[in-house]
């Protein structure tokens, strides 16, 4: 370990509730004792009221109510970073590593009865993801780590990006705006100079990616959660086409429906039991079929009519698609 760790290191043993010799730190870090006595005038110099007693029973303690700096984290606190990293890890964070790291340097520099409190929750919690169960690939992670360096130095970038069902990918600079995960999804928001516009990769379909010799600046106060959804979500062009959609069924069913990621943008009223929505009529007979397919019977369409005549069109298609 470097210097500055051996010397939290010592910090936090000294933290503990008992008193710890010279010969115990050195064993534990692993280094010379004669180095444990050069650290240990090191933190004294530096005003840690570190007490020294002699004799059989001698060894290092610090002051009584000595004032814990704020990397000193209580269970709690540890507990709650443990907690997010396990989240972010399962998530699909790129840094499995550098979390790893974290918490091992967490687990080392923590006494006994900290580490048995901090156990014991870490062992009630489980997080499930499907697409990301599996380790994240080499590569991918290599390219969110230099996308990331690139948004914060402002670095453009090239990448060679490969759409959705096409066999070449394509060269193209890219000034990296914002990073987002979405859906189990990696995606970059930055300005395509191929385009000439503001664009959404997903990092998943990126070939390769470097840093140019160019720079650029960042607009200011850019949201990419408000242009990643502007995109996504088809967008009400016509206002006179507008078509209530409503509907009704049990609280949890209908506050899921008014929180669905599609769905939920068109919200115009919610009560316990009902809901309704504002679409364009196109929209509605286009993609909210599909999505209320799943809820099956829990939900009832009070209107439009026509709604209903689509949803029997499209069971129909499904049912005449696997039949033959």
């Amino acid at each position: 370990m470097s210097k500055m760790d051996n010397l939290l290191s010592i910090l936090w043993m000294l933290h503990s509730d008992h008193k710890i010799t010279a010969k115990q730190i050195a064993e534990e870090l692993e280094i010379n004792i004669r180095t444990v006595y050069r650290y240990m005038d090191k933190l004294s110099a530096s005003g840690v009221p570190i007490v020294s007693d002699t004799g059989h029973h001698g060894g290092y303690t610090l002051l009584k109510h000595f004032m814990e700096a704020p990397l000193f984290f209580d269970h709690e606190e540890q507990t709650s970073l443990i907690h997010a990293v396990v989240f972010a890890k399962k998530a699909g964070y790129y840094g499995g590593e550098s979390l790893d790291k974290a918490i091992t340097k967490l687990h080392h520099h923590t006494n006994q009865k900290q580490a048995a409190q901090v156990e014991k929750h870490i062992n009630h919690l489980e997080v499930i993801s499907g697409q990301h169960s599996f380790s994240m690939q080499p590569s991918m992670e290599t390219y969110l780590h230099t996308i990331a360096i690139a948004i914060t130095e402002g670095i453009t970038i090239r990448i060679n990006y490969r759409k959705n069902n096409e066999e070449q990918s394509t060269s193209r600079l890219l000034d990296p705006y914002k990073m987002m995960y979405w859906n189990e999804n990696w995606y970059v928001i930055g300005f395509c100079h191929l385009r000439n516009d503001i664009r959404s990769f997903r990092v998943q379909r990126i070939e390769h990616v470097e840093w140019s010799q160019q720079h650029f600046t960042a607009p200011k106060h850019f949201s990419a959660r408000d242009f990643f959804f502007k995109n996504l979500l088809p967008t009400i062009e016509n206002k006179k086409e507008i078509v209530s959609f409503r509907i009704q069924g049990n609280k949890s069913t209908v506050d899921e429906i008014c929180q669905h990621w599609f769905l939920g943008h068109y919200v115009h009223e919610h009560t316990e039991n009902n809901a309704a929505f504002l679409f364009e009529k196109n929209m509605l007979h286009t993609h909210v079929p599909y999505f209320m397919l799943p809820f099956g019977t829990s939900i009832q369409v009070i209107e439009p009519t026509s709604f209903k005549t689509r949803m029997v069109e499209v069971l129909s298609e499904l049912i005449q698609f696997y039949q033959t």
